[in-house]
């Protein structure tokens, strides 16, 4: 679903439990310029409904696509101004 893709940039995340994937994505989602891409790269389980909820009630972003294989869960958020 999301191997096509285009990321701008990259967030390694792994390792790190709720809150920090989501604060971290909020940081970085600041630094892009609207139209671009970040990639979130997380182990913790609970980013896959923490990132989509956080995506659905912010102004601005839009989760475009996860994944999950051993262990590793990607992310693909967008800004959209």
């Amino acid at each position: 679903m999301s191997s096509d893709i285009d990321a701008t940039e990259t967030l390694d995340v792994k390792g790190q439990n709720c809150p920090m994937p989501v604060v971290k994505t909020k940081q970085a989602i600041d630094d892009l310029a609207a139209g671009e891409t970040l990639e979130v790269l997380a182990t913790d389980s609970g980013s896959v409904s923490d990132l989509a909820g956080w995506a659905e009630a912010t102004d601005g972003v839009e989760l475009v696509g996860q994944t999950e294989g051993d262990g590793l869960y990607t992310h693909y958020v967008r800004k959209t101004e």
